[in-house]
């Protein structure tokens, strides 16, 4: 079938093919550095207690068939080397079949560790990284010119990416219809970055340029996607400086690098195409038999996003072939932190010696200016976001956390940028309290060298000793 293939859209393959490994890359690396804590043996919130609650179906995974902390370890240390391989082209040195069943490798292993990852693997961008991996599996390599139907299915869900975050906002919060949102976001987001605070600053007039030129991004362009060559490749490339934008403003895990590398996937690259023979007849049955799977999936996420009562981020099968996204359909005013603290003291006062556990992303000392971490993903910073607006988001990992801290626990400790106590002498007791954090002002920065000031707000958790901690905030 000559309409079968794209020849021009050769190295916009190979483009993608190489970031979206590189992205693969860095969700294994985060996966292996961190599970121990968040979800090993003695992990705040165990796989194979989770496993044995939830059936294979719902959440296929081979941490089903056999789970022990090293075998966690070889999958994701593995994952890490398939990507490594897959950087440097070992996909293009081998026959077809061969490197469509090595892009497979990646995704069957992060698919596992994302269906026992319970809240710490919650968010959107992992379902995004499994949708788009799986697509990535058929792309072929230099054996055959990209399928057109393939790249198609990728602006699909470029354009549902970028479509329904933008959908939900105007639908959410009326700072979004206001073009107000910007006067707190920069501030408020779950894990801000080096510039954030400077963005922050920007004159609120461009506060509402941003959030216009935002709207034109996500509800005007992802249409053009679809439009003949090069007003698609002007779509996408505009789509892509939007997304460094985001990038120099937060850190949001490896979200704006999946959603650039997506649209990359639109881009036609002004070069000529290799000569390649035409596709065999079983991949193009394969290719044909997945599209229309994955049109046939797409039913529940169109429904959801055309709905009045759209939600963010859900997948509608257990393997993620087809999900919905969004972010940010509301916006805090304010922002909280959750700051732990311990004590060797025998008898907690408020007068007792309390030293402050140091998170490696989100806000803690005023005067410690934020880093930049993404694309890698602090998955427990991210967490303490969610439990400083509520208790609740916080009510099935953080008693663990607090008890995890009491025991001086090594692989909990290597989540946090310090910890003040020595590693042979734990706290005796620790306690939660909550602050409101705020930028300060350019006279203020000047002032004191703080980025931040914080207020104290209540208390989060009382005094816990190891044999009682747990969430009673």
């Amino acid at each position: 079938m000559e309409w079968f293939t794209a020849s021009d859209y050769w190295l916009s393959r190979l483009v993608f093919q190489r970031a979206l490994a590189a992205v693969y890359l860095v969700a294994f690396l985060t996966a292996a550095l961190q599970f121990r804590a968040l979800m090993g043996e003695r992990g705040m919130l165990p796989v194979p207690r989770y496993v044995t609650l939830v059936p294979f179906r719902r959440a296929p995974s081979v941490f089903h068939l056999h789970y022990s902390d090293r075998f966690f370890a070889a999958c994701a240390w593995t994952g890490c080397a398939v990507s490594a391989a897959l950087i440097a082209g070992l996909d293009g040195l081998l026959p077809l079949w061969a490197a469509m069943l090595l892009w497979l490798v990646p995704w069957a292993l992060y698919l596992s560790i994302v269906n026992v990852g319970q809240t710490w693997y919650s968010f959107g961008w992992e379902s995004l990284l499994l949708e788009v991996g799986f697509l990535a599996v058929l792309l072929g390599n230099d054996e055959v010119a990209p399928p057109v139907l393939v790249l198609f299915l990728l602006r699909w869900i470029l354009f549902r990416v970028e479509f329904g975050a933008g959908l939900i906002k105007m639908r959410g919060d009326a700072c979004w219809r206001k073009l107000t949102c910007l006067d707190h976001h920069h501030e408020t987001q779950p894990m801000p970055g080096p510039l954030s605070w400077f963005f922050h600053h920007l004159p609120r007039p461009l506060h509402r340029v941003e959030v216009a030129a935002n709207h034109f991004t996500q509800l005007v362009v992802p249409v053009l996607l679809f439009t003949p060559q090069p007003i698609a490749t002007a779509a996408a490339s505009l789509m892509i400086v939007t997304q460094l934008w985001l990038v120099l403003s937060g850190n949001f895990s490896w979200l704006n690098w999946i959603t650039i590398v997506l649209a990359l996937a639109a881009v036609e690259f002004p070069t000529d195409a290799p000569s390649v023979p035409a596709a065999p007849l079983w991949y193009e049955v394969v290719v044909l038999g997945v599209a229309a799977l994955i049109v046939f999936l797409s039913y529940h996420p169109v429904v959801n996003m055309i709905s009045r009562r759209q939600v963010m981020n859900r997948s509608f099968d257990p393997l993620h072939l087809v999900n919905t996204y969004g972010a940010f359909g509301s916006v805090s005013r304010v922002r909280y932190e959750v700051v732990v603290e311990g004590t060797a003291d025998d008898m907690p006062r408020e007068d007792s010696d309390w030293r402050e556990y140091e998170f490696k992303g989100k806000p803690g000392d005023p005067r410690r200016w934020p880093r930049q971490f993404a694309p890698y993903h602090l998955r427990l910073d991210w967490l303490m976001w969610f439990a400083a607006l509520s208790p609740a988001y916080a009510g099935s990992w953080f008693g663990a956390l607090v008890e995890r801290l009491l025991e001086n626990d090594r692989d909990t400790l290597k989540l946090l940028r310090r910890s003040p106590f020595p590693p042979d002498e734990p706290p005796r007791y620790i306690r939660a309290r909550l602050f409101r954090y705020r930028y300060t002002t350019w006279s203020e920065l000047r002032e004191t060298g703080a980025c931040w000031e914080r207020t104290y707000v209540r208390e989060y958790l009382p005094p816990t000793r190891l044999q009682v901690a747990v969430q009673r905030s």
